[in-house]
């Protein structure tokens, strides 16, 4: 086609070329979203879009989310609309193309590829910090700036089919974890998360649960479930897995560790009716039969304590996390927030 025609069915250069790269990638796009409309129907008169994409001309009372819903059916994926034409928000008259599938599972680009960063929490404070205990101004200070930046939080069984290569994600993603099960997690963290509308989990270790003043319930985490907050496995008594006991032989090493992750997973069933698919190491430290014991018992993951950010491709069972200490200023915080690798040799 040549390109006087282009621009005749375009209308204008820009939406043209947005048209023609739409095209080209097309191919090489991930699974569909499923949509009732029908992909022949042109959204612009005269201008009919690729298979998997549609060109549209924002209305007045046009909103991403709104977009998101009309042809996404769900207001939630308005990221996937801002991702793609690179912007924040629409305009009347604006000229966009939104994606209705998937369109670069693995955060795969010829630039490089996305990494999503796992941060991991333990205790909260009104007032009083120390290495494992983050002052609550610290925390509200820290999930204002994800918004402010433009990060998005996302779930665990998101974060899972992306490394699965499921399902794409915002392109700025990040995971909050909180481990232990302390008391100031549901009194100073989740109300914080709640305000933000961020979704985060809970990494219990069951002994500690109902044992002082300083712990949580099992009341007090069935009402964060109950909120839409995940509740996961820290085991029962937070041992190290991966270390056998002097006196210990390795058929007693064994028994306690299958104990340790079974068990754990049906006290938590037990008490908030949810099903845990993933665990935290203590410790963060693994091995290779604590990884077959995971995977023979249905945990889809597991993370460690090592400092990184993860690409799609990461050991679904050594998933990285960034631990934020009660001493991290704003610039160090975000300096665990890395969210592409461009895959040159460091």
């Amino acid at each position: 086609m040549k390109n006087k025609d282009k621009m005749r069915i375009c209308g204008s250069y820009s939406f043209c070329m947005l048209i023609v790269i739409l095209a080209l990638i097309t191919g090489c796009a991930g699974p569909a979203i499923h949509v009732s409309r029908s992909l022949e129907t042109p959204d612009v008169k005269g201008k009919v879009s690729p298979p998997g994409f549609t060109a549209v001309i924002v209305r007045e009372g046009d909103t991403l989310s709104s977009l998101a819903g009309r042809y996404l059916n769900d207001t939630g994926m308005e990221w996937l609309i801002a991702d793609f034409n690179g912007i924040s928000g629409v305009t009347p008259g604006m000229e966009i193309v939104i994606p209705l599938k998937s369109y670069e599972r693995g955060g795969l680009t010829c630039g490089g590829y996305q990494t999503v960063p796992v941060l991991s929490y333990h205790n909260f404070s009104l007032d009083k910090t120390d290495k494992m205990t983050v002052s609550k101004t610290s925390f509200e200070d820290q999930m204002r700036l994800l918004k402010e930046k433009g990060y998005r939080v996302i779930s665990m069984e998101q974060l899972f089919d992306f490394f699965d290569f499921k399902k794409q994600i915002p392109a700025k993603s990040v995971v909050i974890t909180i481990d232990d099960g302390w008391k100031s997690a549901s009194e100073i963290a989740f109300p914080v998360l709640k305000q933000h509308g961020y979704p985060a989990t809970l990494f219990v270790y069951t002994d500690l649960i109902n044992s002082g003043r300083k712990a949580m319930t099992w009341e007090h985490v069935k009402e964060i479930a109950d909120n839409g907050f995940d509740i996961q496995c820290h085991t029962i008594s937070h041992r190290d897995l991966s270390d056998i006991h002097e006196k210990e032989s390795f058929k007693e090493y064994f028994d306690t560790v299958e104990k340790e992750i079974i068990q754990s997973k049906e006290i938590i069933k037990s008490n908030t009716g949810r099903d845990c698919r993933y665990l935290a190491y203590p410790f963060g430290n693994s091995n290779n039969m604590v990884i077959a014991i995971l995977k023979r018992n249905g945990f889809r993951g597991a993370f460690t304590v090592r400092r990184g950010s993860n690409p799609f491709f990461i050991n679904n069972y050594i998933v990285n996390r960034s631990m934020i200490y009660g001493d991290y200023d704003l610039e160090k915080f975000e300096k665990a927030l890395t969210t592409f690798d461009d895959g040159a040799i460091k």
